[in-house]
């Protein structure tokens, strides 16, 4: 049996998901509806086979498994009052919530009775390779549970983690991707300096970025063993692995992820002096 879904937003991300519940058979594109206010981007799924609407009653009333809301934070609001404009008090269907530091707290008072699920995913699901942290509301079952890791396992991988620890996920992998980015680029420059073509700079720097992470995922070894492996006493690599060091760049990516994990806060309402004192950042 394939899966009914709703989502309320079309943009990059809910267009990722899509894609990848539509490639692993998870759904049909007629069994996915979706709504926005912006037209391209209707248009877009629309193209797919994907039911494309400007009412977000319409995809409340239709989905029957589970409702993604994939909008900015501060249209969260407006989102459960067209939710529950529709309400019967029979519904079944879960309700996601992708929307940047969002609390489960702020999602079960916006939809009352409603089982809600809050998950921060990550632009590579765009590849079927995203990295996705959620948190279990109050009222969710075991098969709510399941029916989360198949939708998110359908692009990538899905951790279930404390809800305390999701703006760490938002810091870390719903804003890593960019970091990889930079690094990719500064990776690539480098190349372009020593004298590399710049197409063969960034095709080298990408490439060895994915296959170091896949060497972390599959030897399950620790970081610091596998760069140690490829660190021989001096050589070129140690060499390299100083100038690193010198710039900073442990502290560099630890100042990031501690930045935009605070941010995440301060986008759910945290409180400065929570933020400082009960977080310390």
């Amino acid at each position: 049996m394939t899966l009914n879904i709703g989502f309320i937003g079309c943009g990059m991300m809910a267009s990722a998901m899509m894609d990848g519940l539509l490639a692993k058979g998870v759904c049909q594109s007629s069994d996915i509806i979706c709504s926005d206010m912006y037209e391209p981007s209707l248009q877009k799924a629309r193209s797919k086979g994907i039911n494309g609407t400007a009412d977000n009653s319409e995809v409340s009333a239709t989905a029957k498994h589970a409702i993604i809301l994939a909008v900015k934070p501060h249209i969260i609001s407006k989102v459960c009052t067209d939710i529950m404009a529709t309400s019967k008090g029979d519904e079944n269907a879960l309700i996601i919530s992708i929307a940047a530091g969002v609390s489960l707290e702020t999602l079960e008072r916006g939809l009352p009775g409603r089982r809600v699920v809050r998950v921060m995913p990550n632009t590579p699901c765009l590849v079927g390779e995203g990295a996705a942290g959620f948190a279990m509301g109050s009222k969710c079952t075991e098969a709510d549970r399941g029916l989360v890791n198949t939708i998110f396992g359908s692009f990538g991988t899905a951790s279930e983690l404390s809800e305390v620890l999701l703006n760490a996920v938002t810091g870390l992998s719903g804003s890593g991707p960019a970091y990889v980015f930079q690094f990719i680029e500064a990776l690539a420059d480098g190349g372009v300096r020593a004298g590399l073509p710049r197409a063969a700079a960034i095709e080298l720097a990408a490439q060895t970025v994915k296959g170091a992470a896949e060497m972390v995922l599959k030897t399950g070894q620790h970081p610091g063993q596998l760069k140690d492996q490829v660190t021989s006493p001096g050589g070129t690599t140690i060499a390299g692995v100083e100038r690193l060091e010198q710039g900073g760049m442990r502290g560099a990516v630890i100042g990031a992820v501690l930045s935009a994990t605070k941010r995440s806060m301060q986008l759910g309402g945290v409180s400065e002096e929570d933020i400082r004192h009960k977080y310390n950042l």
